[in-house]
């Protein structure tokens, strides 16, 4: 490699990465976004109750390793019952756990040290303008054609990344010794983690108590002997060792709580708005739509604070006005105008965007340089973890509370966005990440 790509790579290069994965990013939010508003849709269409659709989100969690990510979203646009479009989410989510889980990796490698938080905070902001134009893509889909051509949109962007990732993106800096992959510790991180979102989502979905006490004694067997594993190795898949380091820590903990009330909050609104309000397909995409574009707004101001103020009190101020807007959400009147929708909306979406990159940023300069990639791919396990206990909350309010579930799923999205708040208010105390 380049000795100038030890600090970022050269200019015209970065460009051309710093593209690469502002697609990839784009496709994988873009792809969630738009299945949560098209989630009431899709249950009537495919005849399945509220509660059983939310597979539909499970399965894109569930997936862990790499996959054909543009061939699943075509598998997507052809499913004709909500089986087959579920095995075709497990596909696309291997792409996008894989997508999501080693942009931020790259992004220590594309940007010079001085303006990784520049880096950050652009990968922030593709996020929430992603977030912010799945909404409003997905309602004007929906008014003139099926939800199967919501998974189309992403396959030309596909092909467009691959070959800009071929071109652009850097190669791992040269080591003497390159680490063997260790098949075990894989068999054992797929098992663990999916043990756990269908032991989650079976309990969710009110299924049999045998079933899901066997799935919790299956994971806490692969799962102790998973770590125990890790901690020997000098290279492990999961780097569960990196938890002992308090600001790493604490910041993985924001994020599980944070994710996991967030996904509560996106998943149950469509069936709010729809369900309870009575609004339309294309006029829940619209009132969605502030959240992420007040995260887009707030984005580049959390990049700029990130230098100059601690992420523990940007995190503990961000999640308490997501807080704040969750518990709003919940006590709406009960025939609201749409400002009264959309204020709300706003107010989680700032907050969540002065939250995520500061986060993001500790999350992976707590770690050591050599580290990076390992930070990443925990930091997208903590994502993964906290959406999908999300989704599986979600299910089980819907099966416990009826019609009152999307109420109960805000205010539960409230409690965690509080809990997530204190978590990071104690990180005060940790020094800055360097």
């Amino acid at each position: 490699m380049d000795k100038s790509s030890l600090d970022g790579l050269p200019v015209p290069l970065r460009y051309g990465a710093v593209l690469t994965i502002i697609i990839g990013i784009a496709m994988a939010v873009l792809d969630g976004a738009i299945a949560n508003v098209a989630l009431p849709t899709i249950a009537r269409d495919l005849n399945a109750s509220p509660a059983s659709s939310i597979w539909i989100v499970n399965a894109y969690q569930i997936a862990i390793v790499v996959s054909l990510l543009t061939l699943s979203f075509l598998l997507c646009a052809l499913s004709d019952s909500l089986l087959t479009l579920t095995l075709a989410r497990v596909a696309q989510g291997f792409g996008g756990a894989a997508l999501m889980s080693v942009n931020t990796a790259l992004i220590r490698l594309i940007y010079p040290h001085r303006s990784l938080g520049r880096g950050m905070g652009i990968n922030s902001f593709v996020v929430a303008v992603s977030s912010a134009a799945g909404p409003t893509i997905a309602a004007a889909i929906l008014s003139v054609a099926s939800w199967q051509w919501l998974f189309l949109i992403n396959v030309p962007l596909g092909i467009i990344a691959l070959l800009l990732a071929i071109k652009f993106l850097p190669p791992n800096a040269a080591r003497t010794s390159k680490p063997k992959f260790d098949l075990p510790s894989a068999v054992m991180n797929a098992l663990t983690f999916g043990l756990l979102i269908t032991a989650l989502s079976s309990f969710a979905q009110g299924q049999s108590s045998t079933l899901v006490v066997a799935e919790l004694a299956a994971l806490l067997i692969i799962g102790w002997f998973f770590v125990r594993r890790q901690l020997r190795l000098p290279v492990p898949l999961l780097p569960v060792d990196l938890l002992r380091i308090p600001l790493f820590s604490l910041s993985i903990g924001t994020s599980v709580c944070s994710f996991c009330a967030q996904m509560l909050a996106l998943v149950s609104l469509p069936f709010f708005l729809q369900t309870v309000l009575g609004r339309s397909e294309v006029e829940t995409g619209l009132l969605l739509t502030p959240w992420p574009l007040a995260t887009m707004v707030m984005a580049p101001l959390a990049g700029y604070l990130i230098e100059r103020v601690h992420a523990g009190l940007l995190g503990a101020l961000g999640l308490v006005m997501m807080a704040c807007g969750l518990f709003a959400l919940a006590l709406l009147p009960g025939s609201p105008a749409d400002i009264d929708i959309i204020w709300r909306m706003a107010l989680c979406g700032a907050g969540f965007g002065l939250f995520q990159s500061p986060n993001n940023h500790t999350i992976i300069t707590a770690a050591p340089r050599q580290r990076s990639g390992g930070a990443s791919g925990m930091l997208g396990t903590a994502r993964l973890l906290g959406q999908s206990s999300g989704a599986a909350l979600v299910a089980l309010m819907f099966n416990m509370f009826n019609t009152h579930g999307t109420h109960v799923s805000l205010l539960l999205a409230g409690t965690l966005a509080t809990v997530a708040a204190i978590i990071s208010g104690l990180r005060i105390s940790q020094p800055k990440a360097g």
